[in-house]
């Protein structure tokens, strides 16, 4: 976003997503299954990863024609702040720390600033979407709190 790279292709999904042959989980296991592991304190994309990983469920919406987050809103076990978030806090805090050891680090004084922007300008897009409450605020003095 703020580097003048370009991106990086992915890789490119079926045109026509079916439900693979080897799959024997039913959509209520599956949604079973998402609740479970994210009342194990585990992320949405956690989740997704060890549906993926250690129970061989490639997609989540190809079988229960919903997303993990939409299957954890009705599970009441989706996470308070998206995850986005979460993690551009995370590294505003990291680099907080760090520039408390290390005064003159400007680059880093630098990527402190970019990521307010960002945690700033994701927050005017969830309030958008209702995600966040109106008043919802970033407080870098109470950014651990946040977290907890």
């Amino acid at each position: 976003m703020h580097s003048r790279k370009k991106g990086k292709a992915g890789s490119t999904r079926p045109v026509t997503p079916s439900i693979p042959s080897w799959i024997t989980y039913k959509p209520q296991e599956v949604e079973q299954l998402v609740v479970k592991l994210a009342k194990g304190e585990k992320s949405p994309s956690q989740v997704g990863m060890t549906l993926r990983d250690s129970y061989g469920i490639p997609d989540v919406k190809i079988i229960t024609k919903k997303t993990v987050m939409q299957i954890l809103k009705e599970g009441k076990a989706a996470p308070k702040l998206p995850e986005d978030m979460l993690s551009l806090i995370k590294r505003y805090i990291a680099i907080t720390k760090h520039l408390e050891k290390n005064h003159k680090d400007m680059g880093a004084a630098r990527g402190l600033h970019l990521t307010l922007s960002k945690i700033n300008r994701l927050s005017k897009y969830y309030k958008r979407k209702k995600t966040l409450a109106a008043d919802w605020q970033f407080e870098p003095s109470k950014a651990k709190l946040l977290l907890e």
